[in-house]
């Protein structure tokens, strides 16, 4: 027997078996009720003329032809109340009750092309939508959302474990939509405002979880109106780990005149008040890195056991019981 035959064998039950139990009650009520008593005389009818009006052999034939097409009716209509239905095993999707915002920044230096993907040169934008949204992809089972901070910061996806919409979502940011600037600060606050169980926007009587930001940034914090130390603090104070990503190859303590480099000793301070981790990011090989050890620290998923999958089939005894009544109206009127 083929695999799939024995699996929909194994898996085969009815949600109201006891209702086969009605198929018998035609003949019951053929042998149990009084037969119909007819009033007056009766025509016999010759046997040519019989012929001639379809009585005799024709009728007797039609007859068991509606008797067939009576009794195929009634034992679909009973199978298809009876609720015949298959159940298989199907691969649940492994939860682990981690939340993950990511906050990336988006000012104008993103678009620095020093970077390289496929052995080709590229903007920090581009390497990091690469990376990230593997990484995303990568965290099935984890609720993930999406801040995206420049001038002004704005949730780009909210918490979700469609992780895949999250991904496309990093795929589709583009420069400029919200500034140029770089406003880590109000970027990490949108983020942790997510994460915050006293938010109106997470639903109410959902399980705990592990909650994390991993925040990239590539500049130092120049616009917005909270600072980074304080949302820093924030973070602590709600049980929140963030993950800071200094990206560029040059740092703010040693610019040496250079504008639009990275603020590396703010993100770390950042990471080591919440109980994060620092990661400093100079080239893709880097990122990549930095995504695989950041996966290591949040831990994998476990896969959960099958959950049950029914798929009901009564749909099938219908639509036969449909046909024969469709055939018992074509014999009626034929006759």
């Amino acid at each position: 027997m083929p695999g799939w035959l024995a699996a929909f064998v194994s898996g085969f039950d009815l949600a109201a078996p006891w209702l086969l139990l009605a198929l018998p009650l035609p003949l019951l009520a053929a042998r149990l009720l009084p037969r119909e008593q007819v009033e007056g005389g009766a025509l016999r009818v010759p046997g040519t003329l019989a012929a001639s009006t379809g009585t005799g052999h024709e009728g007797a034939g039609r007859g068991r032809r509606r008797a067939a097409l009576v009794w195929g009716l009634w034992i679909c209509l009973v199978a298809a109340l009876s609720g015949p239905r298959v159940v298989m095993p199907s691969a649940a999707l492994p939860a682990s009750g981690r939340e993950i915002m990511i906050a990336m920044d988006l000012s104008g230096s993103m678009e620095r092309r020093d970077f390289s993907l496929d052995g080709e040169t590229v903007s920090r934008l581009a390497a990091v939508k690469r990376v990230g949204a593997d990484f995303i992809r990568r965290r099935a089972g984890d609720r993930i959302g999406l801040v995206l901070f420049a001038d002004q910061a704005y949730v780009a996806a909210g918490l979700t474990f469609d992780t895949a919409s999250v991904a496309r979502a990093l795929e589709e940011a583009t420069i400029g939509i919200s500034g140029r600037s770089t406003g880590i600060g109000d970027g990490l606050g949108l983020a942790l405002r997510r994460l915050d169980p006293r938010d109106a926007n997470i639903p109410e009587g959902r399980p705990a979880a592990t909650k994390a930001v991993v925040l990239l940034s590539d500049g130092a914090n120049n616009a917005g109106q909270t600072a980074p130390k304080d949302v820093a603090d924030l973070a602590k104070e709600i049980g929140v780990r963030v993950y800071t990503i200094a990206l560029g190859p040059r740092d703010l303590a040693n610019a040496d005149g250079e504008q639009d480099v990275v603020d590396s000793e703010t993100l770390k301070a950042m990471a080591e008040t919440s109980g994060g981790h620092f990661f400093r990011v100079k080239t893709t090989d880097d990122l990549v890195t930095v995504a695989q050890a950041i996966d290591t620290l949040e831990g994998g998923r476990t896969p959960p056991p099958p959950l049950p999958l029914r798929k009901d089939l009564w749909v099938w005894p219908g639509a036969l019981a449909l046909a024969f009544a469709v055939g018992l109206l074509a014999v009626r009127r034929s006759a």
